[in-house]
Order: C-alpha cells, then sequence, then structure tokens
C-alpha cells in the first residue's frame, strides 16, 4: 500500500538527489487510510522524514486549494531525549523553508524557558517536538482540552527506547487521554531496532487492537562494518571494563578519521576515557564530551559544535545514542560490552546514517568476556538479530501521577476516566478495586495517612466529580511531576567572585559531593576541577591543572540481554568456532575445557576451589550484574543458615564468585526454587532495596515532594520522609498501593528476578558441578574484581593488573597438562 506523493515535495525530494521510498510513500497511505501506523526501518533511512510526510502532504494540499494554514496544533513529536527533539526540529525545518511551507515548529522540554511553555499553550505552533514528561505536564493544564482539540497525528520517535519502562506507561496514558480529546488522531511510531513489531503494534494501538496498526517495513539498508579491535602484540585483558589498553590505538583512528564518536555505558567512563583520550592528545585535537549530567549550555556547544563538523571526536553516553543526525561521523567505537544487538545496532547507526552507505563501528573489549559478548554481538548484527525488554504491566505509580495530572486539567468522573485509562493496553488490567486503591490514594494517601491534610489532594463531590481540593495542589503537582528519579545532584559552579557560584557546568550526585572537602580536585565537564567551598546545593569550583577523581554515578547498569548471553554460552560449547577467536582467548577456553568444563546454553557450571586460604564458588548464570547481585545476597544469607562461613561475594554480567572459610560440596540445596519465596521476600524486605523501590514510587505517585516554590529538598531530606512513611505503611498497611508498587520495581528492575527464577529452575534439573584444586581459567575474570572497591582510585589500575597476572598465571599453569 502506497500513496501519491504530492508533487511539491517529490520535486524537493529530487532537488536534493533523493527519492521517496517505498516506506515513506506506505506511511503516507496508511494516513490516508486514517490508519496508525509503525515504521520499523534502518538508521538512515529517512524515518522522521517518513513520520512527518503525513503533516507536509497536509499543509502542501492546502496551499495548492488557496487555503490558509490551519491555526492550532496539528502535529505532536514524542522523542526519549531533549537532543532529539532539537536535532529533529533542526532537520525538519530544513524541508519546510525549502518549500516554503507556512509551517511553525518549536520543541518543549524541561529546558525550554517558561516565557515560550506560556505562550505555547495560548497560541501553539503547528508541530511540537516534546518528551513524554513534558507531555504529561502541559495534558495537566485546563486549556489542554482545548490546545489538543484540533490534534491529528502524533509520531513517537525510537519507540523501543522507552515503551516497555515507565515512561512508556506515561506515555500510554497520554496517548489515552489525547486520543479522548482528539478521538480522531492517528498516532506513528517509529525504531530501527524491534525485535518484536508484533507486541509495539499492540502497544501502540487503541484498546489493543493491533488491526488498527499497519505494520510499515523499510526498505533495506547496507550491511553495517563491524570489527573487534585487539590489542597490539598483547593479549586481551583479563579484567576490568574500561578498556583503557586501547587509547593509544583509539587516539590514531581518531587521527585517521574526520570524527569518531565514541560510546560508553556510564557517564564515570565517559568522563575517564576522555580524560585518558586528552593525556595522549599531543596535537591538540578537538575532543569533546557528553552526558547526561552536563549542563544543557554544555550539551548544546557540543551538539553544536558536532553539527558543524568542528569535532574530531566526541565520547558520550546513552545521551546520544538515539536518531541524532550527523552525517559526517565516520566512525562509532563502543568502550567496553554492547550489552544487546539492538543497543549496539542503534549506536552503530550514529556513523554515516545514510541508507545506501555502510555504517562503520568497532568494539573495544575490556576483557575476554567481554570480547566474548562482543563477538556475539557483531554476529547477531550481521545476521540481522534484534533483542529487546518484554513489556510489563503499568506501574501504579505512574497511573497514580496522571490521574493527578488529570484533576489539575479538569475535574473528571471515576468510570469515564477508568474507561480512558483502560484504553491503553498497558493499563487495560486495571480493575473496579485497583481502581478505587489508585483512587484512594490520590484523594488523601490511603488508610494509614488519611488523617494528615498534606497527602489529601482530590476530593469526590456530592455530584460524584473528583476535584482538586485546593487550586495549589496543580501547582504542587506540576513542581513534582515525572518519571526519572535521579539521586540528589549538587550543581557544579565555575566560581564568579566573592565566592558567589556563576556559570553552571553540570550536575554531580549528592554523596560523591560529600566527599569533597576544600582543596580536592576531580575531573568532569571535560576539565579539571579544584574544590572552593560547598554551599547549599552547590559545588564551587575554579580552574586546576592537576585531577585525581572523576565523579560517579549510581544508575542503572546497563542489562546484557537474554538473547547475547545465550549466544555467548552457546560460542563456549562450540569449540570448532573457536578457530576465529585470538591465540590467547582460544588458549584461555582450551585450557578452561581440560581444566573443568565449559559452561552451555542448557546447564549451569559451578566450580569450588581453594585460593589465598579461602574456599570459592564459582556460578556461571549469564543473567547479568543486577541478577547475579541478588543471587550472591540470597546464597550467603543460606550459606549462613547452614554454617558455611560465607565471607563475601563479587558479581559480573556472566558469573557470580562467593567465598568463605568452609567449602561448598554440594550448591544444590544453595540454588532450590524455594529461596525465591523464602529467603528473597525477607532478603528484600530487610535491605535496603525496598526502601530505595519505596522512595522513587513515593516520588513518582506525588506522595513525597522533591520540590516546594522556591525551595527544593535535599536527597538526604526525601530520603528521611519516604523512610518515615515507608516504616507507617510496613507496620500498618502492609497492602498499600504504593508498598505493591514498590514491590514489582524490586523484583522487575533492581533484583531481575526473572532471570532469577528461570536460572533457578535450570539449577535443579541441570546443576554440574566441578570441584577444582586451583582458581579455573574462565573464574579469572570475576576473581580480579575482589578488592576493586578497597583499591585508591589512582593505584587500580596497576594493583588489579598485577592481581589478575598473578591469577591467570594459577590458572593457565600448563606444566600438567597432557602434551
Amino acid at each position: 500500500m502506497s500513496a501519491s506523493v504530492p508533487s511539491e515535495i517529490a520535486e524537493w525530494f529530487a532537488g536534493r538527489g533523493w527519492r521517496v521510498r517505498r516506506h515513506q510513500s506506505e506511511m503516507l497511505a496508511a494516513s490516508d487510510a486514517g490508519r496508525h501506523a509503525l515504521l520499523v526501518a534502518d538508521t538512515g533511512a529517512g524515518k522522521t522524514l517518513a513520520g512527518f510526510l503525513p503533516t507536509l502532504a497536509d499543509f502542501t494540499q492546502s496551499r495548492l486549494q488557496g487555503e490558509q494554514p490551519p491555526e492550532g496544533l496539528d502535529t505532536l513529536y514524542v522523542s526519549p531525549l531533549k537532543a532529539l527533539a532539537h536535532d529533529v526540529q533542526r532537520n525538519l525545518i530544513m524541508p519546510i523553508e525549502e518549500m516554503g511551507l507556512p509551517i511553525r515548529v518549536e520543541t518543549r522540554s524541561g529546558d525550554t524557558p517558561s516565557d515560550r511553555k506560556k505562550r505555547q499553550r495560548t497560541r501553539p505552533p503547528h508541530v511540537l517536538l516534546t518528551t513524554p514528561e513534558s507531555l504529561s505536564l502541559l495534558l495537566s493544564y485546563p486549556d489542554s482540552l482545548e490546545l489538543f482539540r484540533g490534534l491529528k497525528r502524533v509520531v513517537i520517535d525510537e519507540i523501543h527506547a522507552f515503551a516497555t519502562s515507565k515512561r512508556g506507561d506515561l506515555l500510554a496514558l497520554a496517548l489515552s487521554r489525547l486520543q479522548a480529546i482528539a478521538p480522531e488522531m492517528q498516532r506513528a511510531a517509529l525504531s530501527a531496532t524491534l525485535a518484536d513489531p508484533e507486541s509495539f503494534r499492540e502497544w501502540l494501538a487503541p484498546w489493543g487492537e493491533i488491526d488498527t496498526v499497519e505494520l510499515v517495513n523499510g526498505e533495506p539498508g547496507a550491511p553495517a562494518e563491524v570489527e573487534i579491535l585487539l590489542p597490539v602484540e598483547e593479549r586481551v585483558p583479563w579484567g576490568g571494563h574500561a578498556a583503557t589498553w586501547s587509547i593509544p590505538q583509539l587516539y590514531e583512528m581518531i587521527r585517521e578519521n574526520r570524527t569518531t564518536l565514541v560510546f560508553t555505558n556510564t557517564r564515570f567512563l565517559a568522563e575517564y576515557i576522555f580524560q585518558n583520550l586528552w593525556d595522549v592528545n599531543e596535537e591538540n585535537l578537538p575532543i569533546g564530551v557528553h552526558h547526561g549530567s552536563l549542563s544543557k549550555e554544555a550539551r548544546r556547544k557540543v551538539e553544536g559544535a558536532m553539527a558543524r563538523g568542528e569535532l574530531r571526536a566526541l565520547v558520550a553516553t546513552a545521551s546520544l545514542d538515539l536518531g541524532v543526525d550527523w552525517g559526517d561521523i565516520d566512525l562509532v567505537v563502543q568502550m567496553g560490552a554492547p550489552k544487546g544487538s539492538s543497543r549496539l545496532l542503534q549506536r552503530i547507526g550514529r556513523a554515516n546514517h545514510r541508507l545506501d552507505q555502510p555504517s562503520r563501528a568497532l568494539l573495544v573489549p575490556g576483557n575476554r568476556f567481554e570480547f566474548l559478548e562482543a563477538t556475539a554481538a557483531k554476529e547477531a548484527v550481521d545476521e540481522g538479530q534484534r533483542d529487546g525488554e518484554d513489556f510489563r504491566p503499568g506501574g501504579l505509580d505512574v497511573l497514580a501521577q496522571h490521574v493527578m495530572a488529570c484533576a489539575c486539567a479538569a475535574p473528571f468522573e471515576e468510570q469515564a476516566l477508568l474507561a480512558e485509562i483502560r484504553s491503553s493496553l498497558t493499563y487495560a488490567w486495571v480493575d473496579d478495586e485497583v481502581w478505587q486503591r489508585v483512587l484512594s490514594f490520590v484523594e488523601n494517601g490511603g488508610y494509614s495517612l488519611q488523617a494528615y491534610d498534606k497527602f489529601k489532594r482530590i476530593a469526590r463531590g456530592a455530584d460524584g466529580i473528583w476535584r482538586l481540593t485546593h487550586p495549589e495542589q496543580a501547582a504542587r503537582h506540576r513542581l513534582n511531576a515525572g518519571i526519572i528519579i535521579d539521586s540528589e545532584m549538587l550543581d557544579v559552579r565555575i566560581i564568579a567572585g566573592r565566592s558567589r557560584g556563576g556559570r553552571s557546568l553540570g550536575k554531580v550526585e549528592e554523596r560523591f559531593a560529600a566527599s569533597l572537602s576544600p582543596g580536592d580536585t576531580f575531573a568532569f565537564a571535560g576539565m579539571s576541577l579544584e574544590v572552593v567551598k560547598l554551599q547549599e546545593m552547590e559545588v564551587l569550583v575554579r580552574a586546576a591543572k592537576k585531577s585525581a577523581m572523576i565523579p560517579s554515578y549510581g544508575g542503572q547498569r546497563l542489562p546484557l540481554t537474554t538473547h547475547l548471553a545465550t549466544r555467548v554460552r552457546e560460542m563456549l560449547v562450540d569449540r570448532a568456532g573457536w578457530s576465529r577467536f585470538p591465540d590467547d582467548v582460544r588458549e584461555w577456553l582450551e585450557v578452561q575445557d581440560w581444566r573443568s568444563q565449559m559452561p552451555g546454553p542448557n546447564s549451569l557450571l559451578v566450580e569450588s576451589f581453594p585460593h589465598a586460604a579461602r574456599e570459592y564458588t564459582v556460578y556461571y548464570t549469564f543473567i547479568g550484574w543486577n541478577a547475579n547481585q541478588s543471587l550472591g545476597m540470597l546464597i550467603t544469607k543460606r550459606m549462613e543458615d547452614r554454617g558455611l562461613m560465607p565471607g563475601g561475594f563479587v558479581a559480573n554480567d556472566y558469573s557470580l564468585a562467593v567465598w568463605g572459610l568452609k567449602p561448598v560440596t554440594d550448591p544444590a540445596p544453595l540454588l532450590s526454587p524455594d529461596i525465591l519465596t523464602e529467603e528473597f521476600i525477607d532478603w528484600v524486605q530487610d535491605s535496603h532495596l525496598l526502601r530505595r523501590a519505596f522512595r522513587e514510587v513515593a516520588v513518582i505517585g506525588g506522595l513525597v515532594e522533591r520540590q516546594h516554590p522556591g525551595k527544593r529538598k535535599t536527597g538526604k531530606q526525601v530520603t528521611f520522609s519516604t523512610d518515615l512513611i515507608y516504616d507507617v505503611l510496613r507496620k500498618y498497611e502492609p497492602d498499600h498501593l504504593l508498598i505493591e508498587a514498590a514491590w514489582a520495581d524490586a523484583r522487575a528492575r533492581m533484583t531481575d528476578v526473572g532471570r532469577l527464577g528461570d536460572l533457578l529452575d535450570r539449577a535443579a534439573s541441570d546443576l554440574v558441578h566441578v570441584e577444582l584444586d586451583r582458581v579455573s581459567p574462565l573464574a579469572v575474570p570475576v576473581m580480579v574484581m575482589i578488592g576493586r572497591e578497597a583499591t585508591p582510585q589512582g593505584q587500580a589500575d596497576d594493583v588489579l593488573l598485577l592481581e589478575a597476572e598473578s591469577l591467570a598465571g594459577e590458572a593457565m599453569r600448563v606444566a600438567d597438562l597432557p602434551a
């Protein structure tokens, strides 16, 4: 199904040496037929333009018919990142101006000035580019009903990046509200990396009616060229994940290419890799750094320099994963493990950004397991295999926030709002009992808190209609609403005389700032900074010549996908395939195979051995860091109960090492599935996990406010407030809505209990226990991690290198191997 593209648009394409691609005309045809659409197309295929083509066509037809352009909001574009919205605005304005179309395009995000936000509600642009959070806030205003009444379409970019998360929950609710306000509104979603398009069609469809959503597949692009960087005349490292061994080679590649985009998996690594590159930058090449904790001005400055081709390299995090269109990037580098084939493909797509030319990418593994993971990811990309997270029921804390937003916009009748909410597949599961609990929570905080006036936000009148208890509740909601709950952050400001803060460089976490004293130095925003003083919510700094620390951030670790983990396990037992690996990696696997066993895809290998006067057990799980951390806590707890005297554990994505004073002769009882119904519940309740999850859902649900007009609570104040409430609810109302929401978060996100359950099921039937007289080769990467936290930052690399060499020498000793 394709549509005839207006001649004016076709001529514009031709004038630029382009052609209208099949998937672009099919998106226009779906719109002409009044259908929603999901476009899955490779990076560089013109997805964003395809999403906006119906809007451009409408305005072109109006002009051909001599009509005045319609006033009011016509199209809403939602993206996961502020940077993406600004990039799209820049690229969308080009065809609009060159075709002379009377379309006004603006962005709206947390960075938008308040006067412009206010004007956008009374005199909206034709096209508004925004994020899920900003859209939800916009829907909380009374004039939103009029603002969106004439909305024709909403375009959701990079849908894979947030549809399965709480941000996706918020967007799903916003779409339901928009559809209720503008029943004829069409939905379009775009992505390059969907493993299961049918699930996303269901998510996108009102009432989950999948047949109302047209699936449009893009024309295939040139296959990506992916290589894995290996050390020159050295071995692939045993441990570590920063891959700093590659810095000299990486710098040479930056010199050889016009522009290189270097991705890291964390903000800490972005600053760390940038600092390492700068230390070898003898030619003073323009190299930048970009991550979400930098100030808006710093990010915009770097984005502008990249767009103008002024940077030779940019070190970035996921803040630039998505959609940013810089066609002159020659090479994308992934430092450390990619964690998933879809994520890798997304990052590769930043190079070249042209459908007909291959993107070039380089994977830089930090250690041997990461080499296997990089190989698995490269082969998955070569074979066109994708992965991604599964959908789950919508969060109750997000639903509570949405109900409050609706109440701020207008009084509501509860059954009508419930019907609207249930039209989203994400919340179709909400029945009358759950709905009454949500309303009760938003009304007064729930049974245990209803005596406190501060929690009374809405009330039902004699007419059965729900209204705000006071108009000021709307301002308080808008000040505190949001889904992304970072650790408490402090501004880093260059000192501007008389010890006053001047230009903001960005933010560091409160816990990192608490470790600083005047005179301390740290690296941030690509600069060496000396602490002058800490005041209120600011760290005042000045330029320094030396740097000693790099800020660390709490944040969630990128999870290893199940798909990639399975590929690595298959690779480990494919002995014929080892010949394609470097000699040292092949020898590592061969010695492991001779001395112990390989962890195959259908078994759980557990090794036990003595080392340094302690007894170690290593579990090769391949279930990711979060799940391994949970398993480590549960196993040590069960070991303690059985008198096995555990000492501690360390975990990475692939394995878990537990040590103690007594050997584990039979690990099966430590891994019985009932651990998830007995110890798990006790452990989560007694640990910080449930409190941390509760803190987040309490803020999202609006129970605890981070900000009051002119004043912001510190992280300690928020923690104190939520801990008090948590203790009250656990004692008097353990089935409270937010306790339930916190449990859902703790199980799914913080402990990854689903993958943990799968592992324990496998252990019950396919456990292989090997007792050894010394550390095995495969155990070295996780064993190297022991004691890392106690190692001073400046000495970490040297100390870990010595430890790794010692362990590796013991594991790989081949004097007793057969000839």
